[in-house]
């Protein structure tokens, strides 16, 4: 089948990107990469495969006496004298 498409700056960048360094001629990486974009649509998925991980840092201390005693970390957060 032939078509016209008018195609992006950005996307034709990154196409020429690609040709070079796949050494690929234009017309088989437009087929490849719809083939690659149309399986993924058609399998409902949109999302990448790889699940996002949070990094984590850690924060000093703790700076209450205890995370279980509730009563006692309000009377602090509100500057009470707790005893």
């Amino acid at each position: 089948m032939r078509t016209t498409i008018t195609i992006d700056h950005d996307v034709a960048v990154e196409i020429e990107k690609v040709m070079a360094k796949r050494k690929i001629r234009f017309k088989q990486l437009i087929n490849d990469a719809l083939r690659l974009g149309l399986r993924q649509l058609l399998s409902g998925s949109t999302r990448p495969k790889q699940k996002y991980r949070t990094p984590s840092s850690s924060l000093g201390r703790c700076f209450l006496p205890s995370l279980d005693n509730v009563a006692e970390i309000l009377a602090t957060a509100e500057g009470e004298d707790y005893k």
